[in-house]
């Protein structure tokens, strides 16, 4: 994923300074002390013992890609860009759009350029509440249909229109986890009919992917920690190997 924006921000003319594991940040940020952007493209496991790592003077120039991304995820933090990713990026193919990006923060405009750079949508939110709603909409999205695919496999179009109420008893039990993880009541029907809306984007998008047995321990390691009633997650987990 960081490929794709680094090509769109080199279309924009910007240098870039790759960051991988083995990197000494501290020295990099001695030599780059005020970049104009430091893009954080690490798996979700990885974010906070990243964000632990990132130079001080870094930290006020962060924008974060992650999937399964909450506001409490960046707390420490004082205003990161946030973009939700909608579109899939995989070894030997080029990216592939399901609806356009939603973007917010500092340098959420930069992202969004870079993006249309490249030829892939991307706007930006006028609020932060707006950006709340984006990101449990993508949630909501990712665990809905890899949890579900557990049990029905199949594309999202599939899983919709064979096996609503199966699909919506995840949804809104992964929306209960949302509210207990932002401390939120959330608008239900809405979130559901976005999600329905970019199922309907790219209906042949294959529900479960390699992650989804660990989507599903990670909500239930929620519903655990808040104490919530999850009936339908319990029982997809007593039916994964």
């Amino acid at each position: 994923m960081g490929a794709v924006f680094a090509r769109g921000l080199l279309r924009l003319g910007h240098p870039l300074y790759p960051v991988t594991r083995s990197t000494d940040m501290q020295e990099l940020a001695a030599a780059l002390p005020d970049p104009e952007l430091v893009l954080v493209a690490v798996a979700e496991k990885d974010l906070q013992p990243t964000l632990e790592r990132i130079p001080q003077s870094w930290k006020a120039r962060l924008a974060l890609l992650q999937n399964e991304l909450l506001p409490q995820d960046w707390s420490a933090l004082a205003e990161p860009t946030v973009i939700s990713v909608w579109f899939e990026k995989k070894r030997g193919m080029d990216s592939k759009v399901i609806i356009p990006s939603p973007a917010f923060g500092p340098k959420a405009q930069l992202l969004a350029d870079a993006l249309a750079a490249i030829a892939i949508p991307a706007r930006v939110l006028a609020d932060a509440n707006e950006l709340l709603f984006e990101l449990v909409v993508k949630n909501i999205y990712i665990l809905t249909s890899n949890i579900a695919g557990l049990r029905t496999g199949g594309t999202v179009g599939e899983l919709w229109e064979q096996h609503r109420d199966f699909a919506r008893q995840v949804a809104e039990e992964v929306i209960v986890i949302q509210e207990a993880l932002t401390g939120d009541r959330l608008d239900r029907e809405r979130l559901i009919a976005a999600m329905v809306r970019a199922f309907q984007a790219d209906p042949a998008h294959q529900c479960m992917g390699r992650s989804a047995p660990a989507r599903l321990a990670r909500a239930l390691e929620h519903g655990e920690h808040y104490g919530l009633e999850l009936p339908t997650l319990h029982a997809l987990q007593h039916e994964t190997p």
